[in-house]
């Protein structure tokens, strides 16, 4: 079976590396610092498990860029994509200090981005490293990057939104009366996998009342005639790309006022959804779905931002909410999925993955948004 976590070689480009030192030395920076995590992945193609001993990519401004991993985990480094892309492999051995060896390598008093999700301990030794020096965080740098998606990265995203859209398909042969959200969220996580992802990353069946709270996941609760159940569900790719989609069933028929909300908040996600351009700002796009569900009066019921980023993470950059003045462009892929819960009775929301194109926005997930009313 394909690794989970390692980056197709069609979406890895050897031009990210060149890229992240332009943009490090615009931000007036002498190096990058990459530990584990998707932001590696992103730059060396790289999946290496987050462990005490010290991993990371450094990127000087000035000079080669190298993988600094343990000797352990050497042949691995080798083995991945980076060494075709340039970068050395160093590897340190247990009675070496990993963090002398970095700073060794880059300017006393140099001044550091470190990738925003770098163990706290291993910053602080960084700090330790480079007494003279400055820290700050990559993000700002690598989420230029990340954001706008390539060709290649858009066709896996298109591909594993294909994926999901299989499994929802398929939600009649498990949501009935009698089962549990547990047992029905444990036949969908099958699901995920044979319909062509290689991690299950969440399964959110919010059945009844437990629909209000937008990140219930499973409980024993069953399944009652008439209820409307919320699923949202989203994994990995071989490719390394990730999937995230909602829609909304009933068991039966619901009450009135669901389909009453339900309406609304179709209207506000189609909106939404036609909306996404170029030149449109994340806070504006926000508001295009919220002015139609307040307007309806349950503005106080949505509880949350309209989207986020999607890539070689759920969630990342950019964040589709009220206060983000980003301008949308071409190649960026976000969730659109508003949401209205009715605190104790029941919710609803409804998610596509679009992407920002020079025409308009695509959508990625294709499957019918009116909710879909399943034997009560």
């Amino acid at each position: 079976m394909p690794d989970p976590d390692r980056t197709s070689p069609t979406t890895l480009s050897a031009d990210r590396l060149r890229q992240a030192r332009e943009l490090v030395a615009r931000a007036g920076l002498d190096a990058l610092v990459v530990s584990p995590g998707a932001d590696l992945q992103y730059l060396t193609g790289y999946h290496a498990a987050p462990l005490e001993r010290l991993t990371c990519l450094v990127l000087p401004v000035a000079g080669e860029p190298f993988l600094l991993v343990p000797a352990l985990e050497e042949p691995a480094a080798k083995a991945s994509p980076a060494p075709g892309l340039g970068l050395e492999i160093v590897g340190w051995q247990e009675t070496e200090d990993p963090y002398a060896i970095a700073a060794g390598r880059l300017p006393a008093r140099a001044a550091v981005a470190v990738d925003n999700h770098m163990w706290a301990e291993k910053a602080f030794a960084f700090q330790a490293a480079l007494p003279g020096g400055r820290q700050t965080l990559a993000g700002p740098v690598l989420s230029e990057l990340r954001m706008r998606k390539s060709p290649a990265e858009i066709a896996a995203l298109r591909e594993a939104g294909a994926a999901i859209d299989r499994v929802h398909a398929r939600m009649g042969e498990w949501l009935r009366v009698g089962r549990t959200e547990r047992e029905v969220g444990r036949d969908i996580a099958e699901a995920i996998v044979a319909e062509g992802h290689v991690r299950v990353d969440f399964v959110i069946v919010g059945s009844g009342p437990n629909g209000a709270s937008p990140h219930h996941e499973l409980s024993d609760r069953v399944l009652c005639a008439g209820d409307p159940v919320v699923v949202d569900i989203g994994g990995t790719t071989a490719a390394g790309y990730c999937s995230d989609s909602t829609r909304c069933y009933t068991l039966g028929e619901p009450p009135a006022e669901y389909r009453r909300l339900y309406e609304v908040l179709l209207r506000a996600q189609r909106a939404q959804t036609a909306a996404v351009r170029p030149g449109i700002t994340a806070e504006e796009l926000d508001a295009v779905g919220r002015r139609i569900i307040t307007e309806a009066g349950f503005g106080a019921e949505f509880l949350h931002r309209t989207g986020h980023g999607i890539g070689l993470e759920t969630h990342e950059e950019p964040y589709i909410v009220a206060g983000s003045a980003r301008p949308l462009e071409p190649g960026m892929a976000f969730s659109v999925e508003p949401g209205i819960y009715l605190a104790g009775r029941y919710g609803a929301r409804i998610e596509d993955i679009v992407v920002c194109t020079p025409e308009g926005g695509e959508r990625l997930n294709l499957t019918e948004r009116d909710f879909t009313v399943l034997p009560g």
